[in-house]
């Protein structure tokens, strides 16, 4: 039996790499794709939704446009990531679809409410809105099996010293989800800064000799710009298909469970996601946080998907 999904993000470069995995995984049923402001403006991560779908064949999976800034703070757009259009690098096809007229919180909740199975969410950009949701929908709650989230960090931030750029551009819905109840998964830069591109694994890409392997390799080459000139690493990390593989495949991650909270308030430590490693503070765990990633078995993973989509 598949898993029903829907993907929640801001694509952006490992947004688009995280849904082509989803799609090409038979174990996961995509519902839909839901969009935020985040990596881009809302109007550019929605356009980038369903240029990656009409791309790897699925035009047919719903997008639906979210919240367009967060929750209570004013957006930041970290342009020289993604490019100005959110996903540069590679020439992807204009959607062939439109998306849908309602928002992405009637969406999720409409799609959740009608599902014969409990659903699970996959939010890779700012948790905005999971958080709407969560707020109007309370009765649905038991109707979300898991929330598997790329955001937090355990160590090192990326946008602050203290904060990764996903709950750090929300900290407030970031909040909401993580104390709904819901069971997550964490992959935080802790674990996704192993999931490293690198150099080998784009000559497979381009091995593929498919459209599909031929953008996302170029995507790839753009978003290690960035990584390479702050990081001096040969290859890009790909965040957010984290968060796919763990659903996919479990066996690459070892994860702990711990209580994580969100920093909202802290001068220098907005978004800063707090885990409670020891249990001093007696509260249960409410997440499992990725510590560990074989990266060697997620690009076979990343390239075998790849190939199943042309």
């Amino acid at each position: 039996m598949t898993t029903p999904v829907i993907l929640d993000g801001d694509p952006g470069h490992d947004d688009a790499l995280a849904i082509a995995l989803a799609v090409a995984s038979p174990g996961l049923d995509v519902l839909a794709v839901t969009t935020v402001a985040g990596n881009a403006p809302l109007e550019r991560t929605t356009w980038n939704a369903g240029r990656v779908l009409t791309l790897v064949g699925r035009p047919e999976i719903p997008v639906a446009a979210g919240a367009a800034r967060p929750l209570v703070r004013d957006p930041w757009v970290p342009v020289e990531f993604h490019g100005p259009s959110g996903l540069d690098g590679a020439a992807l096809p204009e959607p062939a679809v439109p998306p849908v007229g309602i928002s992405a919180v009637e969406l999720i909740a409409d799609l959740v409410r009608r599902s014969d199975r409990p659903v699970t969410l996959v939010p890779t950009g700012p948790l905005t809105n999971i958080a709407l949701f969560l707020r109007a929908a309370p009765e649905l709650h038991g109707r979300v099996a898991e929330i598997s989230l790329m955001g937090g960090s355990l160590g090192e931030g990326n946008t602050t010293a203290a904060a990764e750029f996903n709950i750090w551009a929300d900290p407030e819905a970031a909040a909401i989800v993580f104390d709904a109840g819901i069971p997550i998964r964490m992959s935080g830069l802790d674990i996704t800064h192993q999931a490293l591109v690198l150099p080998d694994d784009l000559a497979r890409l381009e091995g593929l000799g498919t459209r599909v392997g031929s953008v996302f390799a170029d995507l790839m080459r753009f978003f290690a710009i960035h990584h390479r000139d702050r990081y001096g690493w040969d290859g890009p990390p790909v965040h957010d298909a984290v968060a796919v593989a763990w659903l996919v495949a479990p066996g690459l991650i070892e994860s702990r469970e711990t209580r994580v909270d969100v920093e909202t308030t802290g001068t220098h430590t907005r978004g800063r996601t707090v885990a409670d490693l020891e249990g001093l503070s007696g509260r249960p765990p409410n997440a499992r946080v990725g510590m560990t990633l074989d990266r060697a078995a997620f690009m076979d993973l990343i390239v075998a998907a790849l190939g199943r989509l042309g």
